[in-house]
């Protein structure tokens, strides 16, 4: 007997407004995971099952629903984390598809910072990697449960039992199969619902049939059961009990024990499938619903108000706490997409931005889907909703009301680390260069702007080669602007060459009337770990205390340019003693005082410079491996392993960021195209001060 399970009707206008003040129906959830995973043909097998659309678009063909912004359909990558909304039953889900390049990272940061779970897909033929373990690692930082979903279980060299070995060892999860491919690239053939005892298919057009469980996969399925129910027994007492009485656990039982477990980060339930060719995707939703949690299962956040720490109450009709996560431009004006933690928003009241201390307005609210807009007329608790035009809004900001100006902890965004010196075709396109430029700083927190006095150069920061190609090319589009660039500069920083040094500031200026006076000793100390500490253990009151901030300002003054002319980090600043005048001293005194303390002590501890270095994965033929490996050497790699797999190889290698431009044209030449790279931030290494090339 089988049972042909039909996609979805579309019920979304309906079902939307129904489930509107129903948070436990509620799942904000992203998809996550190394570039070419599969996560947007994901995204769009989740809208086409949900009948959010109704024809499926492809990454590779440029007409994916959710990859909307031209760059997106022409290069076949996701760039900016696109929302949307659909319906699974009687769930309404909030989903945001992330970018999968390192170089977009803060599109996954400050969607993680806002969304209560995650779906981390991973390739059955690749497994985890590097930028894998980057936004796990990130997702791990925010506290968001996640789900995993093996991909490509329909190509050649997929493989769910290493893949499963892989997220033990490299991301150390404790995954649980509940969806196990049957067979893999042409011998898929479905998955095995293990909870359920039963065997998945999928047609052609990717409707989903159930079957019973043939003989030769039923030894499986039951061992799957047993691990599945020995994991959730360990959820609470009652279920531990209720194992040890009978050596399993019911099929509620382990729903139950295995969703205490995710939500706590203790259990990440597994499940596999092809995005691809329609297949997984309905178990996949249900484990959304299953496992995943509702706004409510989260913790209330912590926000400041005062100066002290206080919770967030979480209900419509609690005072309001909203964050800002993302603005973006358009030819229609800005649009700030908004999480809303406590409270509700209405379209036309005025409310509070409590990170500029500044009223502002609320005009129109909109639902979105992608690049289109479903006004709203108000929007509670737990939901995320889009303002259009909110005045000065920015990545990061609290909205709440005036009564109640409590502020959210912000948005970090991780610290650029290329450059490039940029200048209009001609002088009169300046103006509108810069105006775009400093658009696209306002919407991504990542970019960074800034003239060079020496040169007159306006120079333009980002996190690598195609995040800056990508702003620039969009400021050419949409502002109408020629461009040119220099070469590609990266972030150096400095920091100390001995391990220990004390060293002495002091200011000490007399010119007939009222002078200055300071004195500041200070010890400086390598850190094994973060990039500034400042200590004062100064006893006796040889310095008033009122002086102590101003010795903290001179000392990260000095941390801001060291004597290489770089940022200094990796340094623990201690005050240990000084000298005051009760007439002469002041706190600019004090400032100027430490800040030449501290510049003497890293003159005096042997500054060493030191630049990016990237990990480096390359996936090539096994054929070019040597060109591969040679080609990384020339570049100053260190290869750090080589793993083979069905015909292809992995080479895993730190390089220093300056040797990485150019290298993707490279190797696709040395490959005939066949071969492809990622490189994620490892660390700042020594390198040599003479080689450098500063902006």
């Amino acid at each position: 007997m089988t049972n042909t399970v039909p996609r979805a009707a579309s019920n979304k206008a309906s079902a939307h407004s129904a489930l509107n003040n129903v948070r436990n129906n509620w799942r904000n959830f992203g998809i996550i995971a190394h570039i070419d995973a599969g996560k947007t043909t994901l995204s769009e097998r989740i809208l086409f099952k949900t009948g959010e659309i109704h024809r499926t678009g492809e990454v590779h063909e440029g007409n994916a629903a959710m990859d909307h912004m031209d760059l997106e359909k022409e290069r076949g990558i996701t760039i900016g984390a696109a929302a949307t909304r659909c319906v699974w039953n009687g769930h309404e889900f909030t989903l945001i598809d992330t970018p999968g390049h390192i170089d977009f990272a803060i599109e996954v940061e400050r969607s993680l910072r806002v969304l209560d779970g995650a779906i981390t897909v991973l390739s059955g033929v690749a497994g985890v990697q590097p930028q894998t373990e980057s936004v796990w690692h990130q997702a791990e930082k925010h506290g968001v449960p996640m789900i995993i979903f093996v991909n490509k279980m329909d190509q050649t060299g997929a493989d769910f039992a290493r893949v499963t070995e892989q997220v033990r060892k490299h991301l150390g999860a404790r995954p649980v199969p509940l969806a196990i491919p049957v067979g893999a690239a042409d011998e898929f053939g479905g998955v095995i619902d293990v909870l359920q005892q039963r065997l998945l298919q999928w047609d052609a057009k990717g409707n989903m049939t159930v079957l019973a469980l043939p003989a030769e996969l039923q030894a499986q399925a039951q061992a799957a059961y047993a691990y599945a129910a020995s994991v959730a027994a360990e959820a609470s007492d009652v279920l531990t009990d209720a194992y040890l009485a009978n050596d399993t656990l019911t099929h509620v039982d382990i729903l139950q024990g295995l969703r205490t477990l995710t939500l706590a980060r203790k259990a990440v339930p597994m499940l596999a499938g092809s995005a691809y060719k329609n297949a997984g995707i309905e178990p996949l939703l249900d484990a959304v619903i299953d496992w995943l949690p509702a706004p409510d299962d989260r913790a209330a956040p912590v926000a400041t108000l005062n100066g002290d720490s206080v919770t967030v109450a979480t209900g419509d009709a609690d005072p309001l706490a909203a964050l800002v996560f993302k603005v973006t431009h358009d030819e229609h004006g800005s649009l700030a997409f908004v999480r809303i933690y406590g409270g509700s928003l209405h379209e036309g009241e005025t409310i509070w931005n409590a990170s500029l201390d500044s009223s502002v307005r609320i005009g129109r609210l909109y639902v979105v889907h992608a690049d289109e807009r479903t006004s709203t007329t108000q929007s509670g608790a737990g939901s995320i909703i889009a303002i259009a035009n909110l005045k000065d809004a920015l990545t990061g900001q609290t909205l709440s009301s005036k009564a109640q100006a409590w502020t959210l902890e912000t948005i970090h965004a991780g610290e650029p680390v290329v450059a490039l010196a940029v200048e209009p075709g001609s002088g009169t396109d300046r103006a509108k260069m810069l105006a775009a430029l400093d658009k696209f700083r306002r919407e991504d927190p990542s970019l960074r702007l800034e003239n060079n006095v020496e040169t007159g150069e306006t120079i333009l920061w980002g996190m690598g080669e195609l995040h800056l190609d990508v702003v620039l090319e969009r400021a050419r589009r949409e502002a109408a602007v020629d461009i040119r660039v220099g070469a590609p500069h990266v972030a150096y920083k400095e920091t100390m060459g001995l391990p220990m040094v004390e060293a002495e500031g002091k200011l000490d200026k007399q010119n007939g009337g009222k002078g200055m006076y300071a004195r500041v000793v200070v010890r400086l100390e390598l850190l094994d770990e973060g990039e500034f500490a400042f200590a004062n253990v100064v006893k006796g009151g040889v310095i008033p205390t009122a002086f102590f901030p101003a010795v903290e300002k001179g000392v990260q003054q000095a941390m801001q340019q060291g004597p290489l002319g770089q940022k200094v980090t990796g340094v623990k600043v201690t005050l240990l003693d000084g000298d005051f005048h009760a007439v002469d001293s002041n706190e600019m005194a004090f400032i100027i005082a430490a800040k030449e303390a501290v510049l003497a002590g890293l003159r005096k501890a042997k500054p060493v410079l030191l630049e990016p270095v990237m990990k480096v994965t390359v996936d090539a033929p096994a054929i070019n491996t040597g060109d591969v490996i040679g080609d990384l050497q020339k570049r100053s790699g260190r290869v750090l392993g080589i793993t083979e797999n069905t015909g292809r190889v992995e080479v895993v290698a730190d390089v220093p960021l300056t040797r990485l431009f150019g290298h993707t044209n490279d190797l696709r030449s040395l490959s005939q195209g066949r071969a492809f790279a990622s490189a994620v931030y490892a660390r700042h290494a020594a390198c040599d001060v003479n080689e450098a090339s500063f902006v």
